[in-house]
């Protein structure tokens, strides 16, 4: 026990940060406070607008963004990862609040927090990079549609409808509005969205969304604008922190959407960090410490009010682009943040829904990178089924439901596609010194086939079935020095494909056995079977001398060097 707990204590210390991390904050350190306020900037309209989103208010996605945002830059594991509230989260987040209210919400933060820092001590950050690429492609999409959705009440300003699928929820607000227009919200939104759209295209470092609503504001504020609704009273700080909203008895009944945010927070921050080392040179995040800063900062972000958090690819991307070199960029985003909640929330209140609607819509949009969407699709056939897949589940069910389906569907074709490439050959006996006329003899009684791949599940019952179809010889030589692996399944259907060739009268032999094959074969009790007299052939000239001296004590051959027929027909040898 002592030692298990001085491993786990050990697991730990290698998670904390070093320093080198530290050393880094000082190696260029006014090029990444000047990058901190750019994302700051672009970073606040995006936690005001999914806080709202979630459920919680724009108050929870500003308290999420400052405190989650600061500990995953300390604690996480890239130097260039930007933590906060976003879309993919707030997805989720929504049914939740629906079912089990605000604090559901915060105790399920907390909970997936510790879900992920139990992840990273179990070193369970590596297996992400097994997401196959149409997955993530697909799941982005449906993200993407998801987010744009979620906007429509708030776009068309009008209350949000009851139900927690977004597509049910979208038609009553789209039909509501059809009895009531609001047209000033529905230009706000509409405004605010083709602002940042073009913008990006024309000069891409502006922070257009940060502007777009500062304009927006300034519009419904002086004109008196009742239909643009604004955000609302917004506290003045950072609420004391509180475990007030714990619900030991709620415990069991979260531990389901726990998983969930849990999941999606390790899938979104460990993309997002990838994402980031994609963009730059000799930069190289460690997913593992990036889970277990996550985990911190989702166990602590639901104390101060604040949502579950995970890493934000859009925020990521602005962070490389200005030129953030060390984790001092996000820590600088992150106090301006606070800053801004503390000295400027009457300002930040009197932002209208709409315009935050409209930040949202275009994010949404800019998430859909069509270049990619279109080359995955034109890959093969697979890989475009997996998209769609993959993007109609994420729309129609949850994000979790949509990741291990995309999963399932990926992995079963990639089974397919394996389970093909295994080959069951015949292939000519090799001369060795034999002469043409004793080879042609050989070659009346004994085939030898060669197995080349997997011989697991997917494949195993076509080997079946050829390899009983053998033709009425008396000696099958297996070659399996090319079997790539073997399973269980593999194996049981190779000891009764053996085992009804001898019911035949068949001899079977194999020969270039690999080690690790031989235990899965012993295991089933088809080692034996392939070992007659208790011997095993390393090569293939091996086992075809082993088969002549069974044929010639069967009186199938002739003796060596005899050239007189066979004494008898044995055909039932």
């Amino acid at each position: 026990m002592t030692s298990r707990i001085s491993r786990v204590r050990s697991r730990i210390s290698s998670l904390l940060p070093t320093g080198a991390d530290l050393a880094e904050l000082r190696r260029d350190p006014r090029r990444d406070l000047l990058a901190g306020v750019t994302v700051a900037v672009v970073a606040l309209p995006l936690a005001l607008g999914f806080g709202v989103s979630s459920g919680l208010g724009a108050e929870a996605g500003l308290a999420t963004a400052v405190v989650a945002g600061a500990l995953a830059a300390v604690f996480g594991g890239s130097n260039l990862q930007v933590s906060g509230p976003t879309g993919a989260m707030t997805v989720v987040l929504v049914p939740i609040v629906g079912e089990y209210g605000p604090t559901g919400v915060l105790t399920v933060g907390l909970m997936a927090g510790v879900m992920l820092v139990a992840l990273a001590v179990l070193k369970a950050g590596r297996y992400m990079q097994y997401i196959p690429a149409p997955v993530v492609e697909g799941f982005t999409l449906g993200i993407a549609c998801v987010i744009g959705l979620q906007q429509i009440p708030n776009a068309l300003g009008v209350p949000k409808p009851e139900g927690d699928r977004v597509l049910v929820v979208t038609w009553r607000a789209v039909a509501e509005f059809a009895r009531s227009p609001n047209w000033t919200a529905l230009g706000f939104a509409a405004a605010v969205a083709a602002v940042m759209l073009v913008g990006a295209r024309w000069r891409p470092t502006v922070p257009f969304s940060i502007l777009a609503v500062i304009a927006a504001t300034i519009v419904a504020r002086s004109a008196g604008l009742d239909a643009a609704r604004p955000i609302g009273d917004l506290p003045a700080g950072l609420p004391a922190p509180s475990l007030a909203f714990l619900d030991l008895g709620s415990l069991g009944t979260l531990l389901a959407p726990a998983v969930a945010v849990a999941a999606l927070a390790a899938l979104e921050s460990l993309l997002s960090a990838s994402v980031a080392d994609g963009m730059t040179v000799g930069q190289k995040h460690d997913p593992d410490r990036e889970l277990f800063g996550q985990g911190l900062a989702n166990i602590a972000a639901p104390l101060f009010g604040g949502v579950p958090a995970t890493g934000a690819i859009a925020r990521t991307a602005v962070n490389v682009r200005t030129g953030a070199s060390s984790r001092l960029a996000a820590l600088a985003h992150a106090a301006i943040l606070g800053v801004i909640v503390f000295a400027a929330a009457p300002l930040v209140s009197r932002i209208p829904l709409a315009a935050l609607a409209g930040v949202l819509l275009a994010t949404a949009i800019r998430m859909v990178e069509v270049g990619s969407l279109r080359a995955m699709a034109r890959a093969t056939r697979s890989d475009g089924l997996i998209l769609v897949l993959t993007a109609v589940a994420t729309l129609a069910l949850d994000l979790v439901y949509a990741v291990v389906i995309g999963l399932a569907v990926a992995g079963a074709l990639a089974l397919r596609t394996v389970a093909k490439q295994a080959r069951f050959d015949q292939v000519p006996l090799d001369r060795g010194d034999h002469s043409a006329e004793e080879h042609a003899l050989l070659a009346e009684h004994i085939v030898a086939y060669r197995i080349d791949g997997p011989l697991f599940f997917a494949a195993a019952h076509r080997f079946l079935l050829e390899l009983t179809d053998v033709a009425d010889v008396r000696v099958v030589i297996l070659r399996m020095s090319r079997v790539s692996t073997m399973d269980a399944t593999g194996a049981l259907v190779l000891k009764d494909a053996v085992g009804k060739l001898r019911r035949r009268g068949i001899l079977v032999l194999a020969s270039g056995i690999r080690p690790g094959q031989r235990q899965v074969l012993d295991s089933v009790g088809a080692l034996a079977l392939l070992r007659p007299h208790d011997r095993e052939y390393a090569t293939t000239p091996e086992a075809i001398r082993a088969a002549r001296d069974h044929l010639e004590t069967a009186g199938v051959l002739p003796p060596s060097g005899s050239s007189s027929p066979p004494s008898r027909d044995l055909r039932n040898c």
